[in-house]
């Protein structure tokens, strides 16, 4: 340390030099560890004393960080004593502390210490003076280690503590307790314990069940307790109270609080999972066994309860109602799903209304329904009611529908049967009455079953038969009187099924249904183009009708796949006549437009098959793409002597002449039925009079028989 170093000397702030030699002198006689620091706390001197107390040397310490002499809990706090000293006024002595000091050897001891400021030309300096205290600490460490033990223990614990002496009076707490109920500091120094406990009960949801409890322990001091305390704020709070003795004398009572808030919590939580699992398993359970939409049973709620059934006591009826919306797709494609989810909710309501409360009603997907009855007098009744009910209007979104089924029986007879077999004998019964025309019920029969394997055998047949190319083509020819001649045939498919010749009118709805209708209409159109060409090439006035099913004009590419036919056998598509039914036009896509469209631009002509016994399209017949109508064999077939006054013909064909449609008479069996269309400017003559449908090898026959029937029926307008 330089000579300049200086100490205030007396009160009037003289500083009276000190040469270092006493400076010195003075720190070496001293008995405690002197060591002088600098602002940033490195060690500018120390005395001998402080070199035996730390056991380190002189000059290891010189130029030292201070911390290097501070146990670890005590080494940050010396700077802080600094910043105090600084800012303290000379009147507010620092009192001596106890901090924890460092060895050389690693060993810790306790002492007293003591700090000042001086200043010296350099800066501010502290003198850290430290006593050794190891023999005060002798006598009371008993007494310490049980009073750092009851500290550690009381202030670790996560209870709040409260120790209220017999006259009421606080004598303890903890900082848990404080912390706990939020009280503030100052208001613990007023030690005004009745604004404490104020404090404490406005926090509560019932402070007078508080009051009464601690009034109930204190009236029997030997008493212990253990409740739960509701907070306003949602806290919980269990409260333990039990007598504080000594030498077995009541002398107060210990109060210990545990907040529960987070267990509580969990156990609410807990619960409400509990609650949550088991709605979700009884919806779960729904799900198993119930359709969504309607709340019906399901199939596999049905299946169960089907096979009880069937176990039941010998004697108990059983019957089973399957059921199936007729022509429900087009509730769906004109009014959208949703307006097809309400009726089939309608359709639940009015199938529970029809059974009885223990009936079993289930949907089994889409628009099929099946009803299950035990113990029944008569099914048939029940199966009435229902066609009955549901054949009333519904209303939905401003538009009358009136529900179509068709419901098959089946019921137990008096050998066992398996619930699939019971369920299919319904569901050919089912079949039946769409079979029959829909909107009604059938009993089931063994014939029944015997008609579906003839069905099913019969469509394994006809996809042999596509395979192997049996589906052949006849022709008949269709007769123009204003030309006196054979201008066109019409193009019909013919099934020869190992000798038996099955008539279109079997194997085309069979072969919409299998899906089938595709590749033999592929089939038709490629054999006709190719066996009529040659005719076709003599005359570009004659043309080749081919009918053609909705299904098959479903398909996107279907107008590219008949003109891509036309030209791989060299036919002018101008010679081509598609013939449809008028059921492609209710409610037509745009699909099925753009395809006729798209043919029609190409030169194909486009006739509309069984004209009149359609009921949508004659209102609109100027809109349809459509360049000829064929009138229904129904009609011609009211012509029976040719003296009949028939309106509706002379009407029909008058009505597409004043459209530029032209006009075919189909069916024609009579000369007088030839003879009044004929008076009737009917273009085309069509039917058995003139020929039945012949193969290619038969058409020149055909069509001489054609005009020697056009010859009798002008003897026949000329008889007087």
């Amino acid at each position: 340390m330089e000579p300049s170093l200086r100490r205030a000397a007396d009160n009037s702030g003289e500083v009276i030099p000190i040469s270092g030699i006493e400076h010195r002198s003075v720190l070496e006689s001293s008995p405690d560890a002197v060591l002088v620091l600098s602002a940033d706390g490195t060690i500018s001197l120390v005395n001998s004393a402080a070199e035996r107390m730390f056991g380190h040397s002189r000059a290891e310490l010189i130029g030292a960080d201070h911390r290097i002499l501070l146990a670890e809990d005590f080494r940050h706090g010396f700077l802080k004593v600094f910043d105090a000293l600084r800012r303290s006024s000379p009147e507010t002595p620092l009192q001596p502390f106890e901090a924890y000091g460092v060895r050389a050897d690693g060993s810790e001891f306790a002492g007293e210490v003591a700090c000042s400021l001086f200043e010296a030309a350099s800066g501010t300096f502290m003198t850290v003076t430290v006593r050794d205290t190891a023999h005060r600490k002798e006598s009371d460490a008993s007494l310490r280690e049980a009073m750092s033990l009851l500290t550690a223990t009381l202030e670790s614990t996560a209870d709040g503590i409260l120790v209220v002496s017999s006259d009421g009076q606080i004598a303890g707490l903890n900082d848990q307790f404080v912390s706990m109920w939020g009280i503030p500091r100052e208001l613990l120094d007023t030690h005004d314990d009745e604004a404490v406990m104020k404090f404490v009960l406005e926090q509560l949801s019932e402070p007078e069940s508080f009051l009464e409890k601690v009034k109930e322990l204190y009236a029997n001091p030997d008493a212990e307790s253990h409740d739960v305390l509701e907070f306003l704020d949602g806290r919980t709070f269990e409260r333990y109270s039990r007598p504080q003795k000594v030498a077995n004398e009541v002398v107060g009572r210990v109060w210990s609080f545990r907040d529960v808030t987070p267990r509580r919590k969990a156990q609410e939580q807990a619960r409400k999972a509990m609650i949550d699992l088991a709605e979700q398993a009884a919806q779960l359970k729904d799900l198993a066994f119930k359709d969504p939409l309607t709340g019906l049973a399901n199939r596999q709620l049905f299946n169960d309860q089907l096979t009880e059934a069937l176990r039941g006591p010998a004697g108990t009826s059983v019957d089973v109602l399957l059921i199936d919306l007729d022509d429900f797709k087009e509730v769906n494609d004109i009014l959208g799903h949703h307006a097809g989810d309400q009726m089939l909710i309608e359709v639940a309501r009015r199938l529970r209304f029809c059974v009885r409360p223990n009936d079993t009603v289930a949907r089994l997907g889409g628009d099929e329904f099946v009803v299950l009855l035990t113990d029944v007098e008569n099914a048939e009744e029940v199966a009435e009611r229902i066609v009955d009910s549901l054949n009333v209007p519904v209303f939905l979104y401003g538009t009358m529908l009136r529900p179509s089924l068709s419901l098959g029986l089946a019921s137990l007879g008096e050998k066992p049967v398996e619930p699939s077999d019971l369920l299919r004998q319904a569901d050919v019964a089912m079949y039946a009455a769409k079979a029959a025309g829909k909107n009604r019920y059938m009993r089931f029969r063994p014939e029944m079953m015997a008609a579906l394997v003839q069905r099913t055998d019969m469509e394994a047949s006809l996809r042999l038969a596509v395979d192997r190319g049996d589906i052949y083509v006849n022709y008949q020819p269709v007769m123009t009187p204003r030309l006196d001649a054979v201008v066109q045939f019409e193009a019909l498919a013919r099934w020869d099924r190992d000798g038996e010749i099955i008539p279109p009118t079997q194997f085309i709805p069979l072969a919409e249904r299998s899906g089938l209708i595709g590749a033999i209409g592929a089939l038709v159109l490629r054999r006709a183009c190719t066996e009529m060409g040659p005719w076709l090439a003599e005359d570009r006035t004659r043309s080749l009708a081919v009918n053609i099913s909705g299904v098959q004009i479903q398909e996107p590419n279907f107008a590219e796949g008949v003109l891509r036919v036309a030209a791989s056998c060299d036919v002018d598509p101008a010679q081509m006549v598609i013939e449809v039914t008028e059921s492609v036009f209710f409610d037509a896509d745009c699909q099925v437009l753009k395809q006729l469209n798209q043919l029609r631009d190409a030169g194909v002509q486009v006739a509309l098959d069984d004209f009149g016994t359609g009921y949508s399209s004659l209102g609109r017949l100027q809109d349809l793409p459509v360049d000829t109508v064929k009138i229904d064999q129904s009609f011609v077939s009211m012509v029976r002597t040719g003296a009949e006054k028939l309106p509706i013909l002379s009407s029909m064909i008058n009505m597409a002449h004043n459209l530029g449609l032209l006009v075919t008479a189909e069916g024609i069996e009579t000369p007088e039925q030839a003879a009044y269309l004929m008076d009737l400017k009917c273009d085309s003559l069509q039917g058995f009079y003139f020929s039945h449908p012949e193969p290619e090898a038969g058409l020149e026959m055909a069509i001489l028989r054609t005009l020697h029937a056009f010859e009798l029926i002008h003897k026949l307008r000329v008889k007087p």
